[in-house]
């Protein structure tokens, strides 16, 4: 069949297979033209298939040569239907590092479920024996408790008062204003249970319990704090309640790992385009006004440049973690440099319809959106045939 995007919002219902695992391959070829990674052996990625989680796999694998699992809730091709971007990315990423002599194993389901935790542990006492790194990269807009059975839905909403601000439709370049109610009591309750950190401490639980962790394991989460522009809407609205949670669970986490030499920490990442970033309002304008600074200034990195700065640099580099003041990993330190944000504070004032593609890189933005889902990929004949049935290797 001849694939083409299908958008629906800030959703690509249509992946493309080819372009997918081209964009695989420049990640995979930017990693093994850096210097080697060396302390990993064996890691779990928990959302695993695509944005942060998925770089976090490659780096692993491409500049340290550890055995990954990853864990993700995607779908295969079915009739007319093409599989999610995330399975044609993680079907690439396991070819690939099978001929790397890598191992890698990918299991499909919810991550929150009792019975994928116990699934993922059999599987790493079976083919790794334990794990030294733990990345839990979840981005999931609703949950299931495991034990209460109570369904959660989170939401993108300021608290206390109403928020309006600019924004975009990527799609027609069109700068309008979001007016965005406050959050209820119980959406931020719901926001912090779907978002925060009691899934990712409930897996850290299940792991030592098992005898699944390797003594000084570590475990990262990633998270975001962004600029004044954006803080009503995420980092002091329910995403923030949430984030606060997850950064609370790291400090447990790492109390509770230190016994056994092990450690916990949140990276606080660059605004990036993902699936994710693109439904929250005002977020896209806003990173493609940074993404024209910090490509003027040479400073850009995408999620793989990120993760194996984060890697190498921090996790795994020499000398002790360097974190803030609250104990955070910041890779997000070169967005947040104070020329950088007073150069996109100024276009931000003066950003229009008129002006948008002149004053942000809205053209890269929407590239990159599409590129998620292996489209406007170069190398690639979207006018030939493709077949959408793709198999993951070493699918569990």
């Amino acid at each position: 069949m001849i694939i083409q995007p299908k958008t629906r919002g800030f959703i690509c219902t249509t992946a493309h297979p080819e372009g997918c695992a081209k964009q695989v391959q420049r990640q995979i070829d930017y990693v093994q033209a850096q210097p080697a990674i060396e302390g990993i052996q064996n890691v779990l990625v928990i959302g695993a298939s695509t944005g942060y989680g998925l770089a976090s796999r490659i780096v692993s694998s491409f500049a340290a040569g550890a055995n990954t699992i990853g864990v993700y809730f995607d779908k295969a091709a079915e009739g007319a239907r093409t599989a999610s971007a995330g399975w044609y990315n993680s079907a690439a990423f396991e070819q690939a590092a099978e001929q790397a002599g890598v191992k890698s194993y990918s299991i499909v389901g919810d991550a929150f479920s009792d019975e994928i935790k116990a699934k993922t542990i059999d599987l790493i006492r079976t083919e790794l024996g334990k794990i030294d790194l733990v990345v839990y990269s979840v981005a999931s807009p609703r949950r299931t408790h495991p034990k209460t059975g109570e369904s959660f839905a989170s939401v993108i909403k300021p608290i206390g008062e109403t928020y309006s601000n600019k924004t975009v439709n990527f799609h027609s370049g069109e700068v309008s204003t979001a007016v965005i109610e406050p959050a209820t009591e119980d959406e931020i309750r719901q926001t912090i249970a779907v978002m925060g950190g009691e899934d990712w401490q409930m897996w850290i639980d299940e792991l030592q319990k098992a005898g699944a962790l390797s003594d000084n394991a570590t475990t990262v989460a990633y998270s975001y704090i962004g600029p004044e522009i954006t803080h009503a809407v995420y980092r002091e609205g329910t995403i923030g309640k949430a984030k606060n949670d997850l950064e609370e669970t790291a400090q447990r986490l790492n109390t509770q790992l230190a016994a056994s030499g092990g450690r916990a920490y949140v990276s606080v990442n660059k605004a990036l385009v993902t699936q994710s970033s693109s439904a929250i309002p005002v977020v896209p304008l806003y990173i493609s006004a940074l993404y024209k600074v910090m490509k003027e200034k040479g400073i850009h990195e995408g999620c793989i440049e990120q993760m194996y700065r984060l890697f190498s640099d921090r996790l795994y580099g020499k000398g002790e973690t360097a974190v803030d003041e609250r104990g955070l990993i910041r890779v997000d330190d070169w967005e947040m440099r104070p020329e950088v944000q007073a150069e996109v504070t100024q276009l931000w004032a003066d950003l229009s319809t008129e002006n948008v593609y002149e004053l942000s890189d809205l053209e890269g933005y929407r590239r990159e959106f599409f590129q998620l889902f292996g489209f406007e990929t170069e190398g690639v004949d979207y006018e030939a045939e493709a077949n959408p049935e793709v198999n993951i290797p070493n699918l569990r």
